[in-house]
């Protein structure tokens, strides 16, 4: 990176965190371009050179709060597929507690964000950001259990739509309800259980 690259990125960083610490006081709606600048010690030109939007700020911001989410990630995408061979194909859910309980516990940690990126659906870039989970977890597991390449996307958009689904309805109730429970009702939408068995 070069140094006006870096200048550039540097720049962005500032507006994100002044979007996420203005988030923790007021909702997005009433959050203007001057205050982002004002926090950020940024002008209103700058702000133009990076962004068309708040919208696109936000998109950016979720981005580098998925970033640091996935760096304290219990497991490494590299070794969900070194062991995709060694394991037993019921032991292969796609979806499982010991990565919801953190990712849910993140979520209600950055509620704002990811509250006001819902509102700002056109803007969230999901395909973008779940774009690397799409191609390198849930397609090879896809593959290793021999689904059509032509059926992938759609078990792709059931899991990812499902779970952001889940989790839009529990950022609406300000995530009054347990991490715990909310896990267990993905984890049974993705694996149903009767009588607390699965079926």
């Amino acid at each position: 990176m070069n140094k006006s690259e870096s200048k550039y990125f540097n720049t962005a960083l500032r507006m994100d965190e002044a979007l996420i610490a203005l988030l923790e006081e007021k909702d997005l709606e009433y959050i203007t371009v001057k205050e982002i600048c004002r926090r950020a010690g940024v002008n209103r030109s700058t702000f133009y050179l990076h962004y068309e939007t708040v919208a696109d700020l936000v998109s950016e911001a979720l981005e580098t709060i998925d970033r640091r989410f996935l760096s304290c990630f219990p497991r490494g995408q590299q070794e969900v597929l070194e062991n995709l061979g060694s394991r037993r194909r019921e032991e292969l859910v796609l979806v499982t507690r010991e990565y919801l309980v953190p990712y849910l516990h993140f979520i209600r940690d950055n509620k704002k964000v990811y509250r006001a990126a819902f509102r700002n659906p056109g803007s969230v870039g999901a395909d973008a950001r779940y774009g690397e989970l799409k191609r390198h977890i849930l397609g090879p597991i896809l593959e290793w259990f021999q689904i059509p390449a032509a059926h992938r996307p759609y078990y792709m958009a059931y899991y990812v739509e499902g779970i952001a689904a889940i989790v839009k309805e529990w950022l609406g109730r300000d995530c009054a309800d347990d991490v715990e429970m909310i896990a267990g009702i993905i984890e049974s939408c993705v694996r149903p259980r009767e009588g607390g068995h699965e079926v």
